[in-house]
């Protein structure tokens, strides 16, 4: 089986990016996918990420409103939030980007 999913849709936000001590980076932020439900148009919310090359061109070329295709595949995770409490999420992990 293999864990791959494409999307199309706009950025909600300018990337949060994290610059590391070696040079790499992580860029995160969400992917709106419009959609009709019930006869009326909403949006459904993804939360992306992504590292090296990707999250430099995502940096200088996404933001807020950008339309963008991506592929990558899904990654489930849990954190420790400022409580103690444990926190389950599932993100999408951009392995390709384009700007559309």
């Amino acid at each position: 089986m293999r864990n791959q999913v494409t999307l199309i849709g706009n950025m909600g936000e300018n990337a949060q990016v994290t610059n590391f001590e070696n040079g790499g980076k992580v860029a995160r932020f969400n992917l709106a996918i419009p959609t009709v439900r019930q006869g009326k148009q909403t949006a459904e919310w993804h939360r992306l990420f992504a590292f090296g090359n990707i999250a430099q061109f995502i940096e200088n070329f996404g933001g807020k409103g950008k339309r963008i295709a991506i592929t990558g595949k899904i990654v489930n995770r849990t954190y420790l939030t400022k409580d103690g409490t444990p926190k389950k999420v599932t993100e999408v992990e951009v392995r390709n980007v384009i700007g559309l």
